[in-house]
């Protein structure tokens, strides 16, 4: 879902740095060990399609074991009826037991990618013209492979962390109806997961148009993902007698009162500060920012703040139309209507609260609704604590200098959303600057700038090394 974290922190002001760009000739040794990481994982197809996560954490826990982790520090997993979406999870003890751990989550499917729609193919990395091309290359085998990374260079020090540090590797989280390794881990294996905080994909940075370091962004907080089944059933006939009493017609009038209404603005910790920092802009959506964050229910205020697509997709709860299917012969009148409407709902808000609002809103008792597979937990935003902030801002300040660090909520969901039951705060990290068209994450020629991901993967150990206490 990193294209969501690229939208978001078009919120924030600009500043200029440059960055800089990493030859394939030119790479460090260490940096050549890490791309061999990164290939594998990206060559490796894990679509939910004809894909195997369980082949992909498989391999990464080999090369752990070939950093010198034993069997103990390892543990696969895997439900019966889902063999080929397993995970991994890894432990790296600290010295002080009572120090706590840190989690380093990550997903290792992807979205779907068909070889005659890509100009290469979609599952050999391809370095070109300063970018790495792939299906994973951003989202998220990047992260993966810096989390898998990590774990070997802290392994090979000297003396181990003072923190233990934990490694999640997850299936499951570009589907909302596939099983979720994230969500299963924390029913059934809270122990094994546990932590003071664990950072995942969802933040990361933005470059401008001619690659320069635009903003930096931490994920802290995100909406949960949730898909509606609208159905309108009628005895049909031919169409040569029509009648009001169309399926088409009662499911194509509810779609269009969802798509005339508007949830209210809700306001977080998190997106107070973004929209505090949009509204330094002056334009018209910023000056209606300052107003709404006087005042949430200036209504007049939410419309003009709303023209801007970025502010819109965080400012309350939304509710999109994205597939429709009806009727079964040309000549006929429709005996079925279905539509999807997939809501990104707000934090704290439940999907039954959504599910009686569209019912609300669309009035009318031909079209009966369902939420599709509603076994997600409520968002819950984690807090903007300094013990995970600061270092944030201070390794940015080391490794991006004069790039500003701006907190957003995201609009898109991660698998971090599964860890609220269990009071584990979630943050998206920053570090790994992505294009500003969002570098076709699940779509089509899926690409990274190499220097982003190398200059990336320095900043994320260092920052790493802070939390664990790593010399």
């Amino acid at each position: 879902m990193r294209a969501i974290a690229a939208g978001l922190i078009g919120l924030a002001t600009t500043a200029l740095g440059l960055a800089p760009g990493v030859a394939a000739a030119q790479a460090r040794p260490d940096q050549q060990a890490f791309r061999a990481i990164y290939q594998e994982l990206v060559e490796t197809n894990t679509t939910l399609s004809v894909g195997s996560c369980t082949e992909a954490a498989a391999k990464m826990g080999a090369r752990l074991k070939s950093a010198g982790f034993a069997d103990g520090d390892l543990t696969y997993f895997a439900e019966p009826s889902h063999p080929r979406e397993g995970g991994l999870v890894a432990i790296l003890k600290g010295s002080d037991p009572k120090a706590g751990a840190v989690l380093l989550l990550g997903h290792l499917d992807v979205v779907e990618a068909r070889r005659e729609d890509w100009t290469r193919d979609p599952f050999t990395l391809v370095e070109e013209n300063g970018y790495f091309y792939a299906r994973g290359t951003a989202d998220m085998k990047s992260i993966d492979a810096i989390w898998v990374d990590t774990l070997m260079r802290l392994k090979a020090g000297k003396t181990p962390p003072r923190r233990t540090l934990k490694l999640a590797l997850t299936c499951g989280e570009e589907t909302n109806e596939a099983f979720n390794g994230a969500d299963w881990l924390a029913k059934n294996r809270p122990d094994l997961i546990r932590a003071d905080f664990g950072l995942n994909e969802g933040g990361g940075g933005r470059l401008t148009p001619d690659g320069k370091r635009d903003v930096l962004s931490i994920q802290v907080g995100e909406k949960a993902s949730q898909n509606f089944q609208l159905v309108v059933t009628n005895p049909g006939g031919h169409s040569s007698r029509p009648s009001p009493d169309n399926a088409i017609y009662h499911l194509a009038g509810a779609l269009m009162k969802i798509q005339g209404y508007t949830f209210p603005v809700k306001l977080t910790e998190t997106t107070r500060a973004t929209f505090a920092l949009r509204a330094e802009r002056g334009d018209a959506a910023g000056n209606a920012l300052k107003a709404l964050l006087a005042n949430p229910a200036d209504a007049e205020a939410a419309k003009v703040a709303a023209t801007d697509i970025n502010v819109n997709s965080i400012l309350h709860t939304n509710c999109v139309a994205t597939r429709l299917d009806a009727g079964h012969a040309s000549n006929a009148l429709p005996q079925r209507a279905t539509a999807i409407v997939n809501c990104r709902i707000f934090p704290g808000e439940t999907w039954q609260e959504t599910q009686a609002t569209l019912m609300r809103v669309m009035d009318d008792p031909k079209v009966a609704i369902a939420a599709l597979n509603p076994d997600k937990p409520i968002a819950i935003p984690p807090p903007l604590d300094p013990k995970v902030v600061e270092p944030m801002k201070a390794a940015a300040a080391k490794h991006f200098p004069g790039v500003p660090l701006v907190p957003a909520m995201s609009s898109g969901a991660t698998d971090g959303l599964y860890f609220g039951p269990v009071k584990m705060a979630i943050y998206g990290v920053p570090g790994i600057f992505g294009d500003p068209d969002g570098g076709g994450v699940h779509g089509l020629n899926e690409r990274l700038r190499v220097a982003s991901l190398y200059d990336g993967r320095d900043y994320l150990f260092d920052l790493v090394k802070v939390y664990v206490g790593a010399k």
